[in-house]
């Protein structure tokens, strides 16, 4: 009997990998928004604008890293980081398909990242998300991430979180 395990490594930004998991996010939060505020799902010519717009390069080296999460040699989920100051990173793109969710995937790669923001100086972790995103904000409450007051003026973001990384 074979064993899978999980790797999780950086990865750029603009590989395969990175751009399928980009999209898969994107289109996944794009559409619960969508079916949850207006009955419909993401126009798709909004979406490929918003893909192309935001290629994530504040998730590349020096100041960021794009992590992704492998299994059984697929990917299957991100994680980005990004440097504000000297003092705090950001979270974010925080994703697993679907059918890879409860295996314990989105602990390892939040670790993963938290393990790259102190690497970069950071000492806390800060991040945003959605009412909607349920169970973002259990995963988040569950590694120890307190709510917080708002750290940034992002029209999607209904709630703010952050943890010491010391």
């Amino acid at each position: 009997m074979s064993v899978v395990t999980w790797t999780i490594a950086p990865e750029p930004v603009d590989s395969p990998a990175a751009a399928a998991l980009w999209r898969a996010y994107y289109t996944e939060v794009s559409d619960r928004w969508y079916l949850l505020h207006e009955g419909h799902r993401t126009d798709p010519a909004e979406l490929e604008r918003e893909i192309a717009a935001r290629a994530g390069a504040e998730l590349s080296p020096p100041t960021g890293q794009l992590i992704l999460a492998w299994y059984d040699g697929s990917p299957v989920g991100t994680a980005g980081v990004r440097l504000l100051d000297a003092e705090r990173a950001e979270l974010t793109r925080v994703f697993l398909r679907q059918e890879m969710r409860g295996r314990g995937g989105a602990a390892l790669l939040v670790t993963a990242a938290e393990d790259t923001a102190r690497a970069l100086g950071a000492r806390r972790m800060i991040l945003d998300t959605r009412s909607d995103l349920v169970e973002a904000r259990a995963l988040y409450a569950r590694l120890g991430y307190t709510e917080t007051a708002p750290h940034n003026d992002d029209p999607y973001a209904e709630h703010w979180f952050g943890k010491s990384l010391v």
